[in-house]
Order: structure tokens, then sequence, then C-alpha cells
């Protein structure tokens, strides 16, 4: 069996292992030079098990994304060959409630309780999130301890869960290494995929240092791009029947010598707001809404978008982010002024359904359930919605194409 997968992100190199773990024999297209090297390093590697989609009561999208998170670290743990236990993850997400928020406490802590409840009920809640103790309660912190911490100016409330971060750089690196020792899988980067052609034996077009260049033909084919999968699709003659957004975010990464111990990764909600992701191998991420988003297109594919910004917007990114942080969780401004000096700024695109954006509470980027596999023949198109459900989605397209691992 012969399979082209479009896209070398998480995705596409999920699926290129599922693929090749059921004996078929899989070339990898991507437009980089390096795999997993733009989107797929540029985010913070939130695992999400459904609590940050308050704005979603029907908990739909909760239920979407803890199937895939309770799914994510067994497939890489089999797959790389390494206990979950042992992978860099952050500390667990301290949820808080920002004074602006679009849902009242009362109404976040009511949402929180019910995710939490519905992840006790999966059957991999006990083995199957980077062995974690999903059992532990949602505790809200006391008002003593939350104005010892906060400013008690803009946060209402906190709750600690058990939701954590991968490293996606140190992932990035452990899934490149995989790759290249699977003798069943072709990498062909500096490949733009230009169309998918055939209906018999399909055949992938791509471009190639100006040449055009035609792959193939193969026995089914997979277009897991990420920020061009809409544009193939409408290519392809599947123009979606709703609206989708392309958005531009960047995040800051640095390593923080000093004060590091007493930085909790922190989610605020609901709305425009941000987080603090600390892994555990000493590099933390920050992210702001108002400063890092920067560009947005509803075009079925984006402009190739710098995935580090040059100056003054290098500047304006990790300032505006830091203090706006700074000031919401004060032990941050504990970090060295080396770390911030050698922060990187490094980002990319989003891509949903929707034609607004999270400050709407109406939006659609609040409700992240219809994703999946989408099938026509032998052509399959994947949209993971985020980067949790990545290998779930693997799964369920390797097994279209070739059927469970026995």
């Amino acid at each position: 069996m012969r399979v082209a997968v479009l896209g070398g992100g998480l995705q596409g190199c999920c699926l290129a292992m599922a693929l090749a773990d059921r004996g078929a024999t899989v070339t990898l297209f991507d437009r980089n030079d390096r795999l997993m090297s733009r989107a797929a390093v540029a985010n913070e590697g939130k695992i999400h098990l459904g609590y940050m989609y308050a704005a979603d009561p029907s908990l739909k999208t909760a239920r979407a994304m803890m199937r895939g998170a309770l799914s994510f670290a067994p497939f890489l743990s089999r797959h790389l060959g390494i206990p979950q236990e042992r992978f860099t993850v952050s500390t667990p997400a301290t949820y808080v409630v920002h004074r602006e928020s679009q849902k009242p406490v009362e109404e976040v802590e009511a949402y929180l309780e019910a995710v939490h409840a519905l992840i006790g009920e999966h059957p991999g809640a006990k083995t199957g999130y980077f062995g974690l103790d999903l059992a532990k309660p949602i505790r809200r912190w006391a008002a003593g301890d939350l104005s010892g911490a906060f400013d008690p100016g803009a946060i209402l409330a906190a709750f600690d869960t058990p939701e954590v971060a991968i490293d996606p750089v140190f992932l990035a690196d452990l899934v490149r290494a995989r790759i290249a020792d699977t003798d069943a899988i072709k990498v062909l980067t500096g490949h733009t995929i230009v169309s998918v052609e055939g209906e018999a034996d399909d055949t992938v077009v791509a471009q190639v240092s100006g040449r055009t260049l035609r792959g193939g033909p193969f026995d089914h084919v997979v277009n897991a791009l990420w920020d061009g999968r809409i544009a193939l699709d409408v290519a392809r003659g599947r123009r979606p029947t709703r609206p989708w957004i392309h958005r531009l975010k960047y995040g800051v990464d640095l390593r923080a010598a000093e004060g590091r111990d007493t930085i909790r990764s922190v989610t605020i909600v609901s709305g425009p707001f941000g987080e603090i992701v600390n892994y555990a191998n000493g590099s933390i991420y920050l992210t702001w809404y108002p400063n890092c988003l920067r560009a947005r297109t509803s075009e079925p594919a984006p402009p190739h978008w710098p995935i580090e910004p040059g100056e003054p917007e290098r500047s304006e990114i990790l300032q505006g982010t830091f203090e706006a942080l700074s000031r919401i969780l004060p032990a941050l401004g504990a970090i060295g002024r080396d770390a911030l000096q050698k922060a990187v700024v490094r980002g990319g695109p989003i891509v949903a359904w929707g034609e607004t954006d999270i400050d709407d509470p109406a939006s659609e980027l609040h409700r992240r359930y219809e994703i999946g596999v989408t099938s026509q023949g032998r052509y399959h198109s994947v949209d993971p919605g985020k980067l949790t459900a990545a290998p779930y989605f693997a799964e369920d397209c390797a097994d279209r194409i070739i059927g469970a691992v026995p």
C-alpha cells in the first residue's frame, strides 16, 4: 500500500507513523526544510482536557478534546518508545477567571466540575495522561491564597486542574528522529504541494526549487496540511460550506535562571487573554492575546507568515506580553533581565471554523468539536482542530485506509 501524506507537522508525522505501523509505504511531503519546524513548534503544546471551552456549555468540545488528550501520550509512547512519564511536560495549569471574563465565576466553576466529571468516566483517565492522576478533584483557591499570588484587581477566582502542556520543541526532536529511523517512511522536504490529480491512482504535484514535479501514483493521498489544508481541498473541488479564519499568533519562549520555581502554569479565562506555561526542562512559554495576535485572513490559504517577527514587532510582542502577564502573576516579574534579552518570539497560523475572533462570545472559535477526518474515495483530509487531537485522528485515518493494528 502506497500512501502520500501531505504536511510534515505533528498531524502528518503521526499519520506517517500510524500508517507505517500498519505496513504501508509512506511518502511524507513538506514545504519546509525540516519536519515540524513551523506551527508545530510555535505553540504552547497544551494537551487540552476540555477545561478551556466554557463558551460551549453543550460539552461537545470538551468531549472532543479529552478524547484526543487521553489518546495523545499512549500513541506517542508506543511510537517513540518512551514511557509516558518521561515526556517533558509543564506543571499542571491553574485556571484563573479574569475580571473581564465572558463568563461569571460560578458558571466557569460549574463548567470545570462538569468537565472533570466526564474525564473521570473516560476509560483512558487512569492510564492515558502522562502517568498523571486525573482523579484529584478540582480545587478552588481560598481568597487569601488568591490575593497572595495574583493581582486581585484582575483575577476573581483560581482553580487547580491536572491539565499539562508538552514542550513542542522537545516533542519535535523526538518525532523527527523516529521518522528518520523508519525505513517505510520517505521524507520529501522542500516540496510545496500544488495539487492532487487523478482518480484511479492519485498523483501529487509539487513545486521544488522552481520546478514542477509529480510524485506517485499513490493508492491513497492524505491532506494533513495545516494552513494549506483548506486551499488544497478547494483545488480538489471540495470547498467548505462554512466560513473559516486563519490567524497569526505569536508566543514568547524563554529560559529563566532566576525565579522560575515560583512561577505557576496559568491559563486565563474566558476570552481574549493568555497563558503562562512552565515546563519541567526550564523553559517558559508566554502568550497574551492582545499583543500576540498579529494578522488574520479568510482566504483559502494565508500568506507565508514569518515564524519569527522582525523588529520592532518582536520587541512589541515581548514587552507587551511580559508586562501584561507580570501584572496578573507578580512572581513572573522575578525572571532575570538576561532571560528576557535571550527570549525567542515565535508563532504561526491558527486555523479554525468561524468568522469572528474569540473576543466575540458567540464566535465559532469557542466550539472546536466539528473536526476530524473526511474521505472522498481515496483522498482524505484531516482537520485536527488542535494539536491535542493529532494522534487520535492519525489512528482514525490509518484505520480507514488500512484497518486497525492487529
